[in-house]
């Protein structure tokens, strides 16, 4: 992101928390007894060159992947639960009688994850599932929307869900509003979560800390992981 653009948004952000601030917002949820990690379509369409959902490779590079890998490495040692979530189509002929796109491929173009080339899906090998751990296929672009996300969660007592992936603006934040609809507590893992359009992240992230979640780094997550259950 150009500096410029970066102070811009850093003037915006404070003379907004004033603002916030006085009328009540910005308060904390916190975090539960139990978190789940919910890693939102860090698939190779995402994280990998050659793809229209392509983000931001130098910070998927450099911050996400190896902010995930800290978190994996948490929620595994703690045995905590892990959902992968990833996003494709089956029928991806925009001009079919029926499609299971439903009208996004008119907006985006979801047509160019095809269900049928599992390596688009696919989540990206430096962050895969091991065994144990749930990989969630959504059409949508909240992970809660039409799945059974907040089902499976609720089964295991989950009151926490620590949220990363991409992107900011759309299946980040879908998930994080109807996460925190749904009785879970969200916390957005600031490094860890990635777009394709400079400044995105910068803004979703100011919006979603004061109205939606909590914005916490991975670090301050891996210090609660580390400790849930054990006071």
């Amino acid at each position: 992101m150009s500096q410029d653009l970066m102070s811009m948004l850093e003037q915006a952000f404070e003379e907004s928390t004033k603002l916030y601030q006085e009328r009540g917002f910005q308060r904390r949820v916190g975090f539960g007894k139990k978190p789940a990690l919910v890693s939102v379509d860090l698939a190779n369409a995402w994280t990998r060159p050659g793809n229209p959902f392509t983000c931001d490779q130098e910070k998927m590079d450099n911050e996400i992947i190896p902010g995930m890998q800290k978190l994996l490495k948490a929620f595994r040692a703690a045995n905590l639960p892990v959902i992968h979530v990833t996003t494709a189509y089956e029928i991806t002929d925009r001009n079919a009688p029926f499609t299971d796109m439903g009208l996004w491929h008119n907006k985006i173009p979801v047509d160019a994850v095809d269900l049928a080339n599992e390596d688009l899906w696919a989540i990206d090998s430096r962050i895969a599932p091991i065994k144990g751990e749930y990989t969630l296929l959504k059409k949508r672009a909240s992970s809660f929307h039409g799945t059974e996300l907040a089902g499976i969660l609720r089964a295991n007592n989950v009151d926490t869900i620590l949220v990363t992936g991409v992107t900011a603006c759309a299946c980040v934040r879908q998930t994080i509003c109807d996460g925190i609809a749904d009785g879970f507590r969200p916390i957005a893992v600031k490094e860890c979560i990635g777009d394709r359009v400079p400044g995105a992240v910068a803004w979703n992230l100011f919006d979603i800390d004061a109205k939606f979640g909590d914005v916490e780094s991975v670090d301050r997550c891996v210090d609660y992981l580390n400790t849930v259950g054990k006071n």
